[in-house]
C-alpha cells in the first residue's frame, strides 16, 4: 500500500485538472534529485487510467525499446518495439493509446530519452511535431518529469521545442518543517523541530526515520553510521544530480562555504580554485539546485556581493558533525560518537536551525492571526557606530510598512526580560549608526517577534509591551498549532 502523499496538494490540484480537461494537455515536473518527483507522479492519480515509464540512464535506443514493450504490457496490446523505429513513432503510439478517460502519461526522467541535453531536445523535437497534429478531443494527459533541472527547463524556455506547450510546470522543493515533522511521524514538539534542524526538508532522507526512536538514535543510525542510509545519499547527492561537470570542485566549494568561507574570494581560496567565471557559475548552479543560498544584510545594496551558505539541513549537519568526525567514526561506534562530539554542541548547532523554523511558522501563521505580512525574511550582521558587534536573529520589512525584528532562543528554560532588553538595546544602537530599519522597527509600525523553544519567564509579555511595542510571544507550542 502506498504511503500518504504529504503536503503536495496544490501540485495534485493542478494535475488532477489538467487531467480531467476534455482535451490534449502537457505538464512539466521538475526538481532535484529525493524531492518525491518520482513518488507523486506514480501514486497521485486517484483512480484515473496512468502509463508510467522511468527512463533509465542507457542509452536512447534501449530506453526506446523498454518503453514500447511497457506499453505492451500495459495494454495488453500486441505492440512490438520493431514496429516503432523513432520517437514520432513512438510518440505517436502514446497519444493513441485506447485506454479508459481520463487517461494519465508520465514520462519520468524524460532527459535520459537522449544520450545529452542535445539529445533529449531533438526526442523533445519529436514530440512536439506530434503534439501539433490534429487529433480527436479526449481527456489526456501528459507529464515530462526529470531531475536534470537545467535540461528539462531549457525544453520549455523560449527557443526550446515545447516552449508555449506546456499547460503546467512545476517545480518541487524540499519541505518546510511542518511537513517534515508529518512525513517523519514524530510526536514531541522539541523532536519535531530537531529532525527539521538535523535532516531537513528532502522527502527521501526522513522517509526512513523511525517514529519510534529519538531524533538522536535516528541520526546515529542514519547520519553518523558510516553505512547510513542518509549518509550515503547526502555522499553521493551531487555524483546523482544531472549536468554537474567536475563534482570534486562542487564538493570543494560545498566545503568551503560549510567550514564558514561565505564569500566568493574565501571559497576559492579555500576550495583551491581561481575568482573567475567558472567558480561564479559553479556556485549559482548549486544555488539554483537548492545546495547553497545567498545572504545579504536587509539594508545591503543591489551590487552588495553575497554571502553563501548551506541551504540544505541535512548537508550543513553532515559537513558540521560527520565529516568533522569521519576518522573517529571509522573506528569508533556511531552512538559513542554522539554522545560525545554531537550532543554537547547540539544546541548550539539548532541555535541557527530554530531561527528557520521560526520564520517559516510566521509565514504559516500570520494571516489566520491578523498579523502582516513579511516582505522579505532576512537577518542583521555587523557593528555599530563604536565598532562592537551585533547580530539580530530577525530583520523582516513589512508589506504595509514598518520593520519586523526579534529573537530566536532554542532554549532549554524560559527565557527572560532581558532578552527584549537586550533586543531594544541592540536596535537603539544601530538606530544611532544611522541604519533606518532600525529607526523604523523601534516606531510605531514595527513589530517584536521572540520564539523561545522553552517559553518565557512570567511577565516577560506584559514588560515587553509597556515599553509602546506591538508584540508577539511564541513559544514551541505556538509553532504547532494548526
Amino acid at each position: 500500500m502506498a504511503l500518504p502523499i504529504v503536503n503536495r496538494s496544490a501540485e495534485l490540484s493542478r494535475l488532477h485538472a489538467l487531467a480531467d480537461a476534455s482535451e490534449h494537455r502537457l505538464a512539466l515536473v521538475t526538481g532535484r534529485r529525493r524531492v518525491g518527483k518520482t513518488y507523486l507522479l506514480a501514486n497521485g492519480w486517484d483512480d484515473r487510467a496512468v502509463f508510467f515509464f522511468t527512463a533509465s540512464k542507457t542509452t536512447p535506443e534501449l530506453n526506446r525499446r523498454q518503453l514500447v514493450e511497457a506499453v505492451a504490457v500495459w495494454s495488453g496490446e500486441n505492440v512490438r518495439p520493431e514496429d516503432y523505429p523513432t520517437w514520432r513513432t513512438v510518440f505517436r503510439l502514446l497519444l493513441e493509446l485506447r485506454a479508459p478517460q481520463p487517461l494519465v502519461v508520465v514520462l519520468d526522467e524524460f532527459q535520459y530519452l537522449g544520450d545529452d541535453e542535445a539529445g533529449a531536445v531533438e526526442v523533445a523535437s519529436e514530440l512536439n511535431a506530434v503534439w501539433e497534429a490534429p487529433r480527436p478531443e479526449r481527456s489526456f494527459l501528459m507529464v515530462l518529469s526529470g531531475s536534470a533541472v537545467g535540461t528539462m527547463g531549457a525544453l520549455a524556455s523560449g527557443g526550446g521545442p515545447l516552449y508555449g506547450r506546456f499547460q503546467w510546470q512545476g517545480k518541487l522543493r524540499p519541505f518546510g518543517y511542518w511537513h517534515a515533522a508529518e512525513l517523519a511521524g514524530l510526536r514531541d514538539l522539541r523532536e519535531r523541530a530537531l529532525v527539521y534542524g538535523v535532516f531537513g526538508g528532502t522527502p527521501r532522507y526522513l522517509a526512513d526515520i523511525d517514529p519510534a526512536q529519538s531524533v538522536a538514535e535516528n541520526a546515529t543510525r542514519l547520519l553518523l553510521d558510516p553505512g547510513g542510509e542518509v549518509r550515503l545519499l547526502v555522499e553521493t547527492a551531487l555524483e546523482q544530480e544531472e549536468g554537474l561537470r567536475d563534482v570534486a570542485k562542487y564538493r570543494a566549494i560545498l566545503h568551503a562555504v560549510a567550514s564558514g568561507q561565505t564569500k566568493r574570494n574565501e571559497i576559492a581560496a579555500r576550495a583551491g580554485l581561481p575568482v573567475d567565471g567558472a567558480l561564479r557559475d559553479k556556485l549559482d548552479r548549486l544555488v539554483d539546485l537548492g545546495y547553497l543560498e545567498t545572504r545579504r544584510n536587509v539594508d545591503a545594496k543591489p551590487n552588495a556581493a553575497a554571502r553563501y551558505g548551506v541551504a540544505d539541513a541535512a548537508f550543513r549537519f553532515y559537513e558540521r558533525f560527520v565529516e568533522a568526525n569521519r576518522s573517529r567514526l571509522e573506528r569508533l561506534p556511531a552512538a559513542q560518537v554522539w554522545d560525545e562530539s554531537v550532543a554537547p554542541q547540539l544546541d548550539v548547532y539548532m541555535g541557527h536551525e530554530f531561527e528557520r523554523v521560526a520564520v517559516q511558522a510566521y509565514d504559516r501563521r500570520a494571516a489566520s492571526l491578523g498579523l502582516p505580512t513579511v516582505a522579505e525574511w532576512g537577518r542583521w550582521e555587523g557593528t555599530d557606530r563604536d565598532r562592537r558587534p551585533i547580530e539580530v536573529d530577525v530583520v523582516a520589512p513589512l508589506l504595509g510598512g514598518g520593520v519586523l525584528t526579534g529573537e530566536v532562543k532554542w532554549n532549554r528554560e524560559p527565557v527572560g526580560v532581558g532578552v527584549h532588553t537586550g533586543h531594544l538595546d541592540k536596535l537603539r544602537r544601530m538606530a544611532e549608526a544611522g541604519r533606518a530599519w532600525a529607526h523604523q522597527a523601534l516606531g510605531p509600525d514595527g513589530l517584536l517577534l521572540y520564539v523561545s523553544a522553552s517559553g518565557f519567564a512570567d511577565g516577560f509579555q506584559e514588560r515587553a509591551e509597556e515599553d509602546g511595542h506591538r508584540v508577539v510571544c511564541w513559544a514551541i507550542e505556538d509553532l504547532y498549532k494548526d
